[in-house]
């Protein structure tokens, strides 16, 4: 009974953690209308403290503080480094460090609770053990899904960057700038490569220089080929190289390493079927092989 009213709880607390996130962004639009709408207003000390939503009263300070335990248990970890790594992950415009880290803190003290209601069942010893154990993995889970989520999304990055680099430079051949171009990418790519090209040319509509936003631009992708392909872009525009013939020969190059790293996965895959095959394959394959010769000898020995 206790696990099931424990179990009915999680549930709702990562149901609400789900909604939470995916209502993220039109929350912020919201919140960025309502400051626009009272800016400039003058609020006395105290005012409004009652109409304060059970987030903002609650949820809020939790989380702060969830997140400053998460960073007193790894010192080493700090806010710059988890917004990269959740901006690799695709997740740094929905997800904040401030939340990843209370998720890690939540997942940690739900392993160990979890672990000291199963001494009921499993002795003192035994239930502190799992509790260490299950504390430890719901505080790791969460940096294991961003890295695993990150190595995913960078794959897909490298294999549609080739198409993208053809198609900004057949769209740069025909007349357009870099931003049009650019422009004409997102509209006829899709993925995670197309979504970081468009939130780079938002960054350069709005009035961000070419340079930093390119600069955005790889450390959120975090792969060599879209470094090199942002630098090559920054010093062809800084010494008037021709956008059309690098961008022609970034593809080209980009094609090559795409092709190589295909090769390298299809060389070791033997490797890494050789271990299921000796420990799944081989022992079914003794059995049926040696299995009828052994129940011969056994039957010659009775006699």
């Amino acid at each position: 009974m206790p696990f099931l009213v424990l179990a009915a709880l999680l549930l709702a607390v990562a149901a609400y953690l789900v909604s939470e996130v995916v209502t993220q962004p039109s929350r912020q639009r919201r919140t960025a209308v309502r400051r626009a709408a009272t800016y400039g207003r003058v609020r006395t000390a105290g005012a409004g403290l009652e109409r304060l939503h059970f987030r903002q009263r609650v949820l809020a300070p939790a989380t702060m503080s969830l997140a400053g335990f998460a960073l007193r248990l790894n010192p080493r970890v700090t806010h710059e480094n988890i917004s990269l790594r959740l901006m690799a992950a695709g997740m740094g415009r929905t997800v904040t460090p401030t939340m990843f880290l209370a998720a890690k803190s939540a997942g940690g003290i739900a392993g160990v609770v979890v672990g000291f209601l199963s001494m009921a069942f499993l002795g003192a010893t035994l239930g502190f053990l799992l509790a260490i154990g299950l504390g430890a993995i719901g505080f790791i889970i969460p940096g294991f899904m961003v890295s695993r989520r990150a190595r995913a999304r960078r794959d897909e990055m490298r294999a549609q960057l080739p198409d993208a680099l053809d198609l900004l430079a057949v769209s740069v051949e025909a007349g357009l700038a870099f931003d049009g171009a650019v422009a004409k990418l997102t509209e006829h790519m899709e993925g995670a490569l197309a979504e970081e090209f468009a939130h780079t040319l938002g960054e350069m509509r709005i009035g961000e220089s070419r340079h930093d936003a390119l600069k955005k631009l790889s450390d959120c992708a975090g792969t060599p080929e879209i470094s090199s392909f942002t630098r090559a872009i920054i010093q062809a525009d800084q010494l008037g190289i021709s956008l059309g013939r690098l961008l022609r020969v970034q593809a080209a190059e980009s094609r090559l390493k795409r092709q190589a790293a295909a090769e390298e996965k299809a060389m070791k895959s033997p490797i890494k079927m050789l271990f299921p095959t000796v420990i799944f394959i081989f022992p079914a394959m003794f059995i049926v092989i040696l299995g009828p010769a052994f129940l011969n000898l056994m039957t010659v020995f009775e006699f």
